[in-house]
């Protein structure tokens, strides 16, 4: 008897509790946790949408999921003649929040927004950059994407045309206030060496514009990745494309020593995101899961061993 008296009295005692505090009620019916985000990890890797062939495509998500990276670099969209990119994610708030859902269901990330459209378009000639640049800050607010790349491609070359260098440096002068007030960061790539892209990025003086580094550029003019990496510095770096250009896997080029690119980046202090671009085998480029696939096991081998 007085075990069931007990018993009823914590039964009436839950039961109070209950009413009292219907927030436990509710837990035994919550789901299960979500993994733990991949934004814990020191160097995180991810793909670009537009070279996985879905560019501003939901598809891009559950695709990088299956190849096993952790997060996509959203493309803006193409600019051709138009006055801004051709981005839905800008104008179209449901498929903008439809992006975020997805990447959460998937336990991936936007570590940043690609304005690649600039690769082949002339960043210090076409009259509305200020107003494309300022898209990609908007989308970025909207969709808490702290980092945007910016390149200035084959007609901004300042190796190639250093006569466009006062137009750039004005433009990007003008835009970095817009983005320093959205908290944000343009993420610029140039073929210049590590040297002169210090020099550009102190004339351009602002904190929201940084190096955008691509391994590419410095394999090309023969140039040490590593020693690059370590003249740019921590601060000044905001991301990298972990790749060369097409033609073998990143783990069959010769022409880089990913540990020592790892060690440099572990001696600078920095961690953040190495984005896949290329480095597809050439005799198969079209191969999206195989060569991508294939890149990303390689960095997560290198970048994320325990």
């Amino acid at each position: 008897m007085n075990k069931k008296i007990a018993f009823t009295s914590g039964g009436i005692a839950l039961l109070a509790a209950l009413v009292f505090c219907p927030e436990m009620a509710s837990a035994a019916d919550a789901p299960p946790a979500a993994a733990p985000s991949v934004s814990a990890a020191r160097y995180k890797i991810a793909l670009c949408d537009w070279m996985i062939l879905k560019r501003q495509k939901l598809g891009a998500f559950q695709l990088t999921k299956d190849i096993g990276a952790d997060g996509v670099e959203v493309d803006m969209g193409s600019l051709g003649t138009n006055e801004t990119f051709v981005s839905a994610i800008t104008t179209n708030a449901v498929l903008r929040q439809q992006f975020l859902d997805k990447a959460r269901e998937l336990n991936l990330e936007i570590p940043s927004l690609a304005m690649s459209g600039f690769y082949a378009q002339s960043f210090a000639d076409r009259p509305t950059v200020p107003r494309m640049v300022q898209d990609c800050i908007d989308t970025m607010v909207a969709m808490k994407v702290k980092i945007a790349f910016l390149p200035l491609g084959v007609r901004g070359d300042l190796v190639k045309h250093p006569e466009l260098r006062p137009a750039i440096v004005a433009r990007l002068k003008a835009i970095a206030p817009a983005a320093e007030k959205a908290g944000v960061i343009l993420g610029l790539e140039t073929s210049l060496p590590a040297a002169e892209e210090i020099q550009l990025l102190d004339e351009i003086g602002s904190p929201a514009v940084k190096c955008y580094f691509n391994f590419s550029n410095a394999l090309g003019a023969g140039r040490n990745v590593p020693e690059e990496l370590r003249r740019i510095g921590k601060d000044r770096l905001c991301q990298i494309h972990a790749t060369d250009e097409d033609g073998v896997w990143l783990e069959n080029d010769p022409k880089i020593n990913m540990p020592q690119v790892k060690r440099a980046l572990d001696e600078m202090g920095w961690s953040g995101w190495l984005v896949i671009e290329r480095s597809r085998d050439a005799r198969d480029a079209r191969n999206v899961r195989k060569n991508f696939g294939a890149n990303t096991s390689y960095l997560k081998s290198v970048f994320q061993k325990p």
